[in-house]
């Protein structure tokens, strides 16, 4: 009897041992307002209103809109490319699926959050109704771009302006730069001057801005002016085995390794 009791009193202490690890605040996922952290690696744009409530996420692959509008409580289209306006930052979709169509307009102009207070660089406006009603509902929010998570890392210089780079290019290593996506911030070294600044990022789009210097004076022949040049003219981004190329209109102007 005893080593029973003994055996049902160890059982009880495995089993609040498990539901305390589960419990640990620190295996929770992280959450903001716009979601997840799985959703803003999902998708890249995510946007909400209220009054009422709303939700929209946009990925590669669908468009996820969920609100507490009756009717319209989850409604998932085919992912659509963008119609861009000609006067101002502003991408429009039209998308539709076998019950109901909507129209989303995503403008740069900064956004506050009627309930939170929370400002957000995006308005968004979407004119949605199901097939059997006559009449579009409006709704209003703010929305953020989701930086690609695959930039989060710390990259080392490979190729400048179309040529690979040596030592003998630069002071003393060869021009880094640590990309934080959480934060939209960087900072590396140039190869002469430390360095640092803020990435913008949208859908296929990257540009590096704010760029401060230090003001070391560099070496004859030494290339950090047209590295730091070459990264304050990239527009988009690509990535293969294990490198992350920046280009612009013009062509490819940086290739990185990553190292972390």
């Amino acid at each position: 009897m005893k080593k029973l009791l003994l055996l049902m009193l160890l059982s009880s202490l495995i089993i609040s041992c498990k539901i305390a690890i589960n419990k640990n605040p620190d295996t929770k996922e992280t959450t903001s307002e716009y979601g997840t952290q799985e959703d803003q690696m999902k998708y890249y744009f995510t946007a909400t209103g209220n009054e009422p409530f709303w939700a929209l996420k946009m990925g590669t692959e669908n468009i996820e809109f969920t609100s507490l509008i009756s009717g319209k409580e989850k409604l998932i289209f085919p992912a659509t490319e963008a119609i861009r306006a000609m006067d101002a930052n502003v991408k429009m979709y039209k998308v539709s699926n076998e019950t109901s169509s909507a129209t989303i307009s995503i403008q740069q102009l900064e956004c506050q959050n009627s309930m939170s207070g929370a400002i957000s660089p995006y308005k968004v406006s979407i004119e949605i109704k199901n097939n059997s009603e006559l009449e579009l509902k409006k709704l209003d929010g703010c929305g953020n771009y989701n930086t690609d998570y695959r930039l989060h890392d710390i990259w080392v210089l490979e190729e400048l302006n179309g040529f690979k780079v040596f030592l003998t290019d630069f002071q003393k290593e060869l021009p880094r730069i640590e990309i934080n996506a959480a934060e939209n911030k960087f900072m590396g070294y140039g190869g002469c001057n430390a360095i640092s600044g803020s990435i913008f990022y949208e859908k296929d789009v990257l540009r590096f801005s704010k760029v401060i210097s230090t003001m070391m004076a560099c070496a004859p022949g030494n290339k950090d002016d047209q590295f730091i040049k070459a990264l304050q003219n990239t527009t988009t981004y690509s990535f293969g085995d294990n490198r992350l190329t920046l280009s612009n209109p013009s062509g490819k102007l940086l290739v990185f390794r990553k190292v972390d």
